[in-house]
């Protein structure tokens, strides 16, 4: 009965995994998060892609705050019923990409009962149809809302800084994520690093634990050099490659999204 209600269980994820989907996960909060998320949904617009930035952090929401939007509707209203997902998706200029913003404030939408999200990650595999790539920005932390949502998605970028607890909290979901989908696509991008140095130093205290407890190694999928025009351009609420388009931060997203296609196709 097990291995028929496991079988059941696999099903369902196979056919809600979204091959056009790319989680942007943490573990810790303040770690560059949604400012990467944002990034990377403009600079594979500009690659020609369909993209859509979906604000899955349902508690503390601030993809729209960043971009300095007031959308009229939000993920608030979608899961109370009074319009569907693909209603609440609005265009964003700026970045020629689409955006489902959450819902600052309401942290009772992190804690949604099973069907409700259920639900909402059936709906979101229906929208990623309408879609060359769908950015989902997820919550910080590893509880039940975040680790579902990211199941959805073909590849999930782990961010990490050099902080300890960055380190332990990347480590924490990655171990988790493995444990629910051993077969899961996790890439490590340290953000924030002083020097490229840093940064390989970085990914390889995280390499090291995972090969050594879990028998993995996810593989680098960038690092991001400290950028100061990084805290403008979140201050100013305008995206980093409309306002330093030739910034290092800038390029080295670009350079992700570039591999990142790559890899898809």
């Amino acid at each position: 009965m097990n291995q028929a209600k496991n079988h059941n269980v696999q099903s369902l994820h196979n056919k809600l995994l979204c091959k056009n989907m790319i989680a942007i996960a943490s573990g810790k909060g303040g770690v560059g998060k949604t400012w990467l998320s944002i990034t990377l949904s403009h600079a594979l617009s500009s690659l020609g892609c369909r993209t859509l930035l979906f604000d899955g952090d349902l508690g503390l929401a601030n993809v729209d705050i960043q971009l300095g939007l007031a959308p009229n509707k939000d993920m608030g209203g979608v899961l109370n019923g009074r319009y569907s997902l693909k209603e609440a998706a609005v265009r964003y200029p700026d970045g020629g990409f689409d955006v489902v913003a959450g819902r600052s404030g309401s942290g009772n939408l992190a804690n949604l009962p099973a069907p409700r999200l259920n639900s909402l990650t059936t709906d979101l595999a229906n929208l990623s149809q309408s879609y060359d790539r769908i950015i989902l920005d997820l919550g910080a932390g590893i509880d039940r809302t975040v680790r579902q949502l990211a199941s959805q998605a073909q590849v999930c970028l782990v961010i990490t800084t050099d902080e300890p607890t960055s380190l332990t909290d990347a480590y924490a979901f990655i171990k988790l994520t493995k444990m629910q989908r051993p077969d899961a696509d996790l890439r490590v991008i340290v953000n924030m690093a002083e020097t490229e140095h840093d940064g390989h130093k970085t990914y390889n205290t995280i390499r090291k634990a995972c090969e050594s407890f879990l028998k993995i190694t996810p593989p680098l999928a960038g690092i991001i050099v400290r950028d100061n025009k990084v805290k403008e351009a979140i201050r100013n609420q305008t995206p980093l490659l409309v306002r330093y388009p030739s910034s290092t931060a800038a390029e080295r997203v670009e350079q992700i999204a570039r591999n990142l296609l790559k890899g898809h196709e």
